[in-house]
């Protein structure tokens, strides 16, 4: 397990990171959330040992992370970090070795993964001459290359386009099922919704939540009450949901804002035995809607 307990980081006037705490179960994917300048970042290089914190701590399986169990974890960061001139073969090879990965298993690693990452065709190109995307995947090539228990990877789908994002995600969804113990952050919650096992979401250097989607969920006050109504029984809609406004949906539909607790089943079986509808939905929030709120925009909904 990854332990991080109430960790801050200045840097000299600027509260980066003032309180921030949470738990990753060893095997499980974990989404880091928040704003632009929230401190994600920073919380992620202070887990590598990339920076120290002014405060709090973090360990791995209940021991302090040092230099012997941070060459067992992978990190992708968001910037760009590839040597332009070097080609790909020779990066991806150079950064195992950064990892003490060794022949005969070094050759067999590298050629893997440029397989499983569609990079075959560039092995012998510089890493310059590649577009943003193949860039991308080099470097997720280089973070994975050495197959760590625990990989961070900061944006990873950014500059990839719907193919290849879905590749990363098929990737990934294999290291989760091989027990690699993973943390996300992305702008792309979509993305993350289906992969992560919990969330954290950050702003302001603080936690505002953290759970799974399914706690995230029932913490929510309220729920999008979709229905698909019959244009002449819609007074019957008005007796079943009183004090409610409609607003109109996709496909004839109609959306009402409920409590989380409101008895669907009655109101379902009210609609029926009218025969108002011939469609009836609760619709959960989406990840992005919870992060919007976490954070404070569109706290109203």
């Amino acid at each position: 397990m990854l332990q991080v307990d109430r960790i801050a980081k200045d840097f000299g006037n600027v509260h980066a990171v003032r309180n921030v705490s949470f738990s990753i179960p060893r095997g499980s994917t974990f989404g880091l959330l928040g704003p632009n300048g929230a401190g994600k970042t920073t919380t992620m290089r202070m887990i590598l040992g990339i920076l120290t914190p002014d405060a709090g701590t973090i360990s791995w399986s209940g021991e302090r992370i040092d230099g012997k169990s941070r060459r067992r974890f992978g990190y992708l960061p968001e910037e760009r970090g590839l040597y332009g001139k070097m080609k790909v073969r020779e990066q991806i090879a150079y950064f195992a070795r950064l990892h003490r990965l060794r022949e005969p298993k070094l050759g067999p690693a590298v050629r893997g993964w440029m397989e499983r990452l569609g990079l075959t065709e560039y092995a012998d190109r510089p890493c310059a001459e590649l577009s943003k995307g193949n860039q991308q995947k080099v470097q997720v090539a280089c973070a994975c290359v050495h197959e760590p228990e625990f990989l961070i990877l900061d944006e990873p789908f950014s500059g990839l386009d719907p193919v290849n994002a879905d590749t990363l995600l098929a990737v990934f969804n294999d290291m989760k099922r091989a027990g690699t113990t993973l943390v996300l952050s992305s702008h792309q919650m979509w993305q993350l919704e289906s992969l992560c096992d919990r969330f954290c979401i950050i702003a302001g250097g603080v936690n505002r939540v953290e759970g799974s989607l399914a706690e995230l969920r029932a913490a929510w006050p309220t729920r999008v009450l979709r229905v698909t109504p019959r244009s002449d029984r819609l007074a019957h809609i008005l007796d079943a949901l009183p004090n409610t406004q409609p607003v109109p949906g996709a496909q004839g539909t109609l959306e009402y804002v409920v409590r989380a607790d409101t008895d669907y089943a009655s109101i379902l079986r009210s609609l029926v035995q009218a025969d108002a509808v011939t469609g009836f939905e609760a619709v959960e929030p989406s990840l992005h809607e919870i992060y919007l709120h976490a954070i404070g925009e569109g706290a109203a909904a």
